[in-house]
């Protein structure tokens, strides 16, 4: 019997010619984004995904021509904030279209590859009982086809909405070398405190810089706020989100709050930090 160090080659498979292929046909894809950013935060719950629905909303409202891709492959919501959930993709020889969302905002989601609203995301593996084994890697290759698969077209900034976790953006800055930045979205408790902290260390030690660290749900929690914790971090506090319920029920229905509502304290509050953000990033710039 040979065991993995005994053989040679890959079969005949060319596997790293296919990966060399995929990663030159993103590197071609991505060629025209001014500005890829990574939405990230430590815990579930915090609202990371409205914030992004709602900054990407802001840089549209803004003239931005905007994209979102939703690396959450397990809990995708992207497609329901941003009002296209349950369409159909096209393929192109371009590639696949992302649709195209409220404001025009291009969205790619494995909700838009699911077949119904109880269908899991299961991987192709032996054996169901040994997929945690390759779980990493077959969603670090299904992120790569998001984005070498998607004809993104000219961008002014693409906002990557990552799943919790503090390991998610490794796997990003290892597919996207190009990353402009990360934002890091939490709420203002001891729990989210504790565990966002751990976020800014990774984050920071990443290649692409810290834009900032967002306080969301403001005013229901009565844990420490953000703007402590990025001054002690060393990273820029973009601002606070005062909770406001109707952003909910606007992601909801596919709505971006900041265009239904721009003159509630929570749109004015995201669209201040869209601003910020644009200020951060050179190539936004005017």
């Amino acid at each position: 019997m040979k065991r993995y160090r005994d053989i040679a080659g890959d079969g005949g498979s060319d596997i790293v010619g296919q990966v060399e292929a995929q990663q030159a046909r993103m590197g071609a894809r991505l060629r025209d984004v001014r500005a890829i950013v990574a939405v990230v935060s430590g815990k579930g719950g915090v609202g990371k995904s409205s914030i992004t629905a709602n900054l990407a909303g802001a840089f549209a409202l803004g003239g931005a021509r905007v994209g979102v891709l939703d690396a959450d492959l397990n809990g995708p919501s992207m497609a329901t904030m941003l009002g296209v959930r349950g369409r159909t993709l096209t393929v192109t020889a371009a590639g696949v279209e992302p649709p195209a969302g409220a404001l025009g905002i291009g969205v790619m989601s494995m909700d838009l590859l699911l077949a119904g609203d109880a269908t899991p995301l299961t991987w192709d593996a032996p054996s169901q009982a040994e997929a945690h084994t390759w779980r990493g890697t077959m969603e670090a290759n299904a992120l790569r086809e998001f984005l070498a698969d998607t004809a993104w077209g000219a961008l002014d900034v693409l906002l990557i909405d990552l799943p919790p976790g503090t390991d998610r953006l490794a796997t990003i800055t290892g597919l996207v070398p190009t990353l402009a930045g990360t934002v890091v979205v939490t709420i203002p408790s001891d729990v989210s405190r504790l565990i966002v902290r751990k976020s800014i260390t990774v984050a920071r030690g990443a290649p692409a810089p810290v834009l900032g660290v967002i306080e969301n749900m403001a005013g229901v929690f009565p844990g420490p706020g953000a703007e402590g914790l990025a001054r002690e971090s060393g990273v820029p506090f973009l601002g606070r989100v005062p909770f406001d319920p109707a952003l909910a029920e606007a992601a909801d229905r596919g709505e971006p709050y900041v265009a239904v509502a721009p003159e509630s304290a929570a749109a004015r509050a995201v669209t201040a930090i869209a601003d910020r953000l644009r200020e951060a990033l050179p190539a936004l710039r005017p």
